[in-house]
């Protein structure tokens, strides 16, 4: 049986806060799973334990309890993150260097050879249409294009598993959908990609399931047409309308509203919406449309933010600004900015 590109059991992570006088658990018992070619979205408002879970994933920080893998490995492998690509928000790359300079870097960090490196290089700026600017230094990118350039970066190796945080953030409409375009191309090719945004309508647009996390919970996982199935509610388009009629559609127990030049009814089954079909005809009106209402994806998640009575805080997720990551090398840290073995040492002391 082919192992899952990324599984998560059971994961806890309790921060301690300042002179350790209070615990704060940013993961409650996590469980996630994500298949070899697929692109998972990870919701949450800020706090929830999003970044959190990635940085388990990646090694950055220790889980206080639960298992993590990645293709098999679990996450205090090192061996683990040699096919991973990852893509921070807010990530930097210095501004002295050329795109072809840091795909280079990443490149070579990753074990890749140099002809391969120049070759993928071209080939991944040419699907990001920023080819022309190459040879250009990074400071004169604007932020869309330093955003495309970090997700070059984070591919340059063929990575078999990719962790995005807000991939197209500054990102223009039409580059969103060549984003998402490639994003598809590589989970058609076995990749398995785990997205986190915000822009929920890209998650919908873009992956096949989505998990949502609440306070360090899973509140809810699904494809998205499990999660935005269809409600009980229908829009008709009928003329003419009076109010009698629709005083006899709330008889029945009909919810009814005038929306926009239409009605929107709320029924309990098919029977019912029938019968209120038949009362409009009956009327001598004449339906010229009738479709079932979908709920998006940021109506499910508002209502289960709301249903938790929290509003949305920053919190133990919070973090600072990394480089875009092709972590090739099996050492036992990733190659990012800053010194890492004292971070560890810290979650270490916790």
């Amino acid at each position: 049986m082919t192992p899952a590109a990324i599984e998560v059991s059971g994961l806890r992570k309790t921060y301690a806060s300042a002179f350790g006088r209070r615990r704060i658990a940013a993961l409650n018992g996590v469980d996630l799973r994500v298949a070899p070619g697929e692109l998972f979205g990870l919701l949450g408002p800020n706090g929830a334990g999003k970044t959190t879970t990635v940085k388990i994933l990646l090694g950055l920080t220790r889980a206080t309890a639960g298992t993590a893998a990645i293709s098999g490995l679990p996450v205090g492998d090192p061996e683990s993150r040699r096919r991973v690509g990852y893509l921070p928000e807010g990530h930097k790359i210095p501004g002295y260097l050329t795109a072809r300079q840091a795909l280079s870097i990443f490149g070579r960090m990753s074990g890749m050879d140099r002809a391969t490196i120049d070759r993928r290089s071209v080939e991944l700026l040419e699907k990001l249409r920023i080819a022309a600017w190459i040879d250009v230094k990074v400071r004169k990118f604007s932020k869309g294009m330093t955003q495309r350039l970090g997700l070059a970066c984070a591919l340059v190796h063929s990575p078999d598993v990719l962790l995005l945080d807000e991939p197209t953030d500054g990102v223009d409409p039409v580059g969103r959908r060549e984003i998402r375009d490639i994003l598809r191309e590589e989970a058609r090719n076995g990749t398995a990609v785990l997205l986190n945004s915000h822009l929920l309508s890209e998650i919908e647009l873009t992956c096949d399931r989505v998990a949502v996390l609440r306070k360090g919970e899973v509140a809810a996982a699904g494809t998205i047409d499990e999660l935005t199935k269809k409600s009980p509610k229908f829009k008709m388009v009928a003329t003419p309308i009076d109010e009698s009629l629709l005083a006899g559609f709330r008889s029945t127990g009909a919810g009814v509203e005038r929306v926009n030049g239409h009605l929107l009814l709320s029924v309990t089954d098919a029977e019912h919406l029938n019968a209120l079909i038949d009362r409009t005809r009956a009327a001598g009106s004449l339906v010229t449309e009738l479709s079932p209402m979908r709920s998006t994806l940021e109506d499910v998640f508002v209502d289960l933010i709301k249903a938790s009575g929290d509003s949305e805080v920053g919190g133990a997720d919070a973090g600072p600004a990394r480089p875009p990551v092709s972590v090739g090398s099996a050492s036992a840290e990733l190659p990012f900015a800053g010194n890492l073995s004292s971070a560890r040492n810290h979650e270490d002391a916790q």
